[in-house]
């Protein structure tokens, strides 16, 4: 795949279809296992209780999913909802060899058309996942309807740095220890897909812009790992529904 090519829905499903075996390892050396501090900073911001019912949302190997479910604890019950058939699987067998009776139950789906109902999830997480999307409007207005009146949304992912220092850094990052690591593993061409992604993806002041017209309110984006990453907060109030 040429880097600069457009990306069809069916591309990126079958970029993590083909990633699915070595994503987990992979993210682990690449972030030199910081991206399981991240995702819990993720859940905690989506402020789950005892007793809840989540929904982690491109839940790919289902990390997020896990840590949301412990939250929730037995009374609740997490969804994780992903479209790549192959990293759903692996996420349910990580999930019953490590924490077998964890609350957790897997979909494949659209990000873009989530299979519930309005008003049903007490909070939501997404990793990784909105960078991905064809429509990115289309997908928080999709988390928006299926959230309840005052639940919070939390969604961590790459983000491009103000300084120019900070983005020639993520630049040589990705093209001299991601992509390499990547080719040595034979997927050269699909994580070189990051850095295209990236330049699309709106920067933390537009992802607010774009969560608050969809109806979301008291909505943060926290730069995170010195401004690589970012975590989009969001909530859907009473009276949005009003």
């Amino acid at each position: 795949m040429n880097p600069n090519t457009w990306y069809s829905p069916n591309d990126i499903q079958t970029i993590f279809d083909r990633i699915a075996p070595v994503y987990d390892q992979l993210n682990s050396w690449l972030s030199f296992g910081q991206h399981r501090i991240w995702k819990q900073m993720t859940v905690n911001w989506s402020e789950p209780k005892e007793g809840y019912i989540g929904l982690d949302i491109c839940c790919g190997s289902g990390d997020i999913s896990q840590l949301l479910a412990r939250k929730v604890g037995k009374t609740g019950k997490v969804i994780g909802l992903d479209f790549s058939q192959e990293l759903l699987a692996i996420a349910a067998q990580r999930a019953y060899d490590k924490y077998p009776t964890l609350p957790l139950e897997w979909i494949q789906g659209d990000a873009l058309n989530l299979p519930f109902e309005d008003n049903t999830f007490d909070c939501a997480t997404m990793g990784y996942g909105l960078r991905n999307v064809t429509d990115i409007s289309r997908s928080l207005q999709e988390i928006h309807r299926v959230l309840k009146p005052s639940a919070k949304v939390a969604i961590l992912d790459f983000h491009r740095p103000s300084q120019p220092w900070q983005e020639g850094f993520q630049k040589w990052y990705l093209d001299n220890l991601v992509v390499p690591l990547a080719e040595y593993y034979g997927l050269k061409d699909e994580y070189a897909y990051i850095m295209p992604s990236l330049e699309r993806f709106p920067i933390g002041t537009e992802q607010v812009k774009l969560a608050q017209e969809v109806g979301f309110n008291s909505v943060i984006h926290y730069p995170i790992a010195g401004g690589f990453m970012g975590v989009l907060v969001g909530s859907k109030t009473v009276s949005s529904e009003q």
